[in-house]
Order: structure tokens, then C-alpha cells, then sequence
């Protein structure tokens, strides 16, 4: 579904990604993990159009995208969740969704018919009984889901999670996890950045790791909690117990 070739991003004199080779399968919930600053966020915002690649190639179903705006791609079927999150604060909850799927898809769809299909969405997310409040007064985690429901609601064939786990309790960790997975059930791919190793353990079948804008491995939670090289760059000595896990 995503082929991304040799991507290369320069800031200034820095490489903060270099000759990366990746895909992504229909239907696979794949996990991308690495140091901070290890270009993860920065190859999420090449693949949406948020940069522009300075080498390289990104292709969607046999399809050049890189290149394109953001804008283009999220209608082509690539959507994406941020590490910040970024609502419209100011907006209902109902009317952050409406807004997606009015806007972000190529398909045109009725008032009526968008109001039925954020409802839904809001109901499969947990947000239905706060659809009328304000966004911004929403709990980090409902805007979280929030995020997650506009994200949907462009219709996406791929979706981009970008720390979706980040700053959740352990209660809040579990219930995000089934609604991953509940999100593939639908027929959705993800690709994660995620640094809850519980979670890219228990619900990615493929892992790429990154360190310093590069690939250093990639395979499934097994072959990476006993990759040496990425214990001990990342996992540490948890390793072992992620692969026991």
C-alpha cells in the first residue's frame, strides 16, 4: 500500500532522515519506534505532505505522492493523528468531525448524511454524550479521540497515529490499544510512532526501528526485543522482557 524509497530530509546541515526504504501492507498495523529525534515525526510529515523530501520517493497504491500537498494526499486516503495535539478548540466536538468529512475527502456527502456518519464515528471513539461541548474543554485523552475521529472521517485507507498512547494511564493505555485494533478491524492500515513499548509489542505485527534519520532494523516484536543492536540503542535491558512478553 505505501512504498517509500530512499527518503532523504535535510535541515540545514542536518540529516533528519537519510536513504530510508519502507512499506507498509494493506491491512497491517506496523509500528515505527526510536530515540527522540530519531526522525520518526519527520517521516510522518513526509508521507502527509507536510514536508517536501529532498531525495527519494513515496509512492500510495502504485501512486507517486510525494510532491503533492497535504491536502491531496489526505483525499488520496492517508490520514493522520499529531504528537501535539491540534483540534479546533473553539468548534464543537460534532463539528471538528463534520468539518473532515465535508472537506477531507474527494467524495462530496449531504449535511444529513455527514451529521449520521459523526455521530457514528463519535459513538466508535467513546465521544458521543460530549458532541455538543466545546473541543478545547475537552480531557487531553477526549481530544485525543477526537483527533483520532476526524482523522477517520476523511475516509482513510492508511492512517498515521503519531504517539496517539503519549501521556495516557495504564487504564487509558488498554482502552486505546482495543480501539487500534478495532480501527484495523474496519479495514484500516496503521502505521504508529509510538514509545509505549507495551503497546508496539502487543499490537504491531512488524516493527521499524529508526536511530539518527536512519533504518536500523526492522522485523516482528520478537526479532526486535533480541536485535543487540537495537537493545541497546533503545529497549535497554526491558529487551528480554519484551520478547518473554
Amino acid at each position: 500500500m505505501l512504498q517509500v524509497k530512499g527518503a532523504t530530509k535535510y535541515f540545514g546541515g542536518l540529516v533528519a532522515v537519510s536513504n530510508v526504504d519502507l512499506s507498509v501492507g494493506k491491512g497491517e498495523i506496523v509500528g515505527l519506534i526510536g530515540p527522540n529525534g530519531a526522525g520518526k515525526t519527520t517521516m510522518f510529515n513526509l508521507i502527509s505532505g507536510n514536508l517536501c523530501l529532498d531525495k527519494g520517493e513515496i509512492n500510495f497504491k502504485d501512486n507517486k505522492i510525494s510532491g503533492l500537498d497535504s491536502y491531496q494526499i489526505c483525499r488520496m486516503g492517508i490520514a493522520r493523528t499529531f504528537q501535539s495535539v491540534k483540534v479546533f478548540s473553539h468548534m464543537s466536538v460534532l463539528e471538528n468531525v463534520l468539518l473532515a468529512i465535508l472537506f477531507g475527502r474527494l467524495k462530496s456527502t449531504s449535511k444529513a448524511d455527514a451529521n449520521i456518519e459523526a455521530e457514528e464515528l463519535l459513538e466508535f471513539v467513546g465521544l458521543k454524550d460530549v458532541s455538543t461541548c466545546p473541543a478545547g474543554e475537552l480531557t487531553m485523552i477526549n481530544q485525543k479521540r477526537l483527533e483520532l475521529a476526524r482523522a477517520m472521517a476523511t475516509d482513510p485507507e492508511l492512517l498515521l497515529l503519531d504517539e496517539f498512547m503519549a501521556g495516557l494511564t495504564p487504564a487509558e493505555v488498554s482502552d486505546a490499544m482495543e480501539l487500534v485494533r478495532s480501527i484495523r478491524d474496519r479495514g484500516i492500515t496503521i502505521l504508529m510512532v509510538e514509545h509505549v513499548m507495551k503497546v508496539i509489542m502487543n499490537i504491531c505485527e512488524r516493527i521499524i526501528v529508526f536511530n539518527y534519520g536512519e533504518k536500523i532494523s526492522e522485523g516482528t516484536p520478537e526479532e526486535i526485543a533480541n536485535d543487540e543492536n537495537v537493545v541497546e540503542i533503545y529497549l535497554g535491558e526491558k529487551g528480554n522482557n519484551y520478547a518473554a512478553n
